[in-house]
């Protein structure tokens, strides 16, 4: 895969650095380093990481490279913000998998995911009514899917669990790309949400946030 088409710098503007356990996706759970970038296109209503619109510090990918070193873990999530608005992330993100890292992106589904390296696992939200956002999908994204990949859902009621559904019988989702439903964190409780699946006989993962059970709604976790 040629990123130069998008690469710009060799620098990104970074919200956080920190190690934590995975509290969604796949790898839930599992110790993780999570570097968070600044700036995002949207303003979902359920942001959790509001302070991430703004600020941060511009690091260069080796001083970046050199923060990394001090954890033992081979799992790296890179999140935001929407990190794909800063271009420098797609070189960046083949970076980290050159040095052996295994890497997972958390991206909101408003910019194009078709350029990310293929050994990243790209998990992808789709923006529901409830989110405020729904106009900002990017419905070409499911076009790239792999079964490398996760199709994520925040539900914040029954009328965005009923919409979710019906989104996935009316667009074709690759084989094998799992699908993730998540209760927004406050808005619906996870047995309802657990209950509804069960009752529809979905074939999809309920999660909820693992981080956000251990340290509540913290930011840094």
């Amino acid at each position: 895969m040629n990123n130069q088409s998008v690469k710009t710098s060799d620098r990104l503007r970074i919200s956080e650095i920190f190690y934590s356990v995975q509290g969604e996706s796949r790898t839930i759970g599992l110790p993780t380093i999570f570097i968070r970038l600044t700036g995002c296109p949207l303003r979902c209503q359920y942001c959790d990481t509001e302070y991430a619109f703004q600020g941060g510090q511009w690091m260069t990918y080796a001083e970046i490279f050199a923060q990394l070193k001090q954890y033992k873990t081979p799992y790296i999530t890179v999140t935001g913000g929407e990190p794909l608005a800063q271009k420098a992330c797609y070189e960046f993100l083949t970076q980290l998998c050159d040095a052996g890292y295994q890497v997972s992106l958390e991206t909101s589904g408003a910019i194009d995911i078709a350029p990310v390296d293929k050994r990243v696992s790209r998990v992808v939200d789709i923006k529901t009514p409830g989110s405020a956002e729904q106009i900002k999908n990017r419905l070409e994204n499911l076009d790239s899917l792999t079964e490398h990949d996760q199709l994520k859902f925040v539900i914040c009621n029954h009328e965005d669990y009923v919409w979710s559904v019906n989104f996935l019988t009316q667009h074709n989702i690759k084989q094998g790309c799992e699908i993730i439903f998540s209760p927004s964190f406050e808005q619906i409780t996870l047995k309802e949400l657990t209950e509804w699946v069960l009752a529809d006989q979905l074939n999809v993962r309920v999660q909820c946030q693992l981080h956000k059970l251990i340290w509540g709604d913290q930011p840094g976790h």
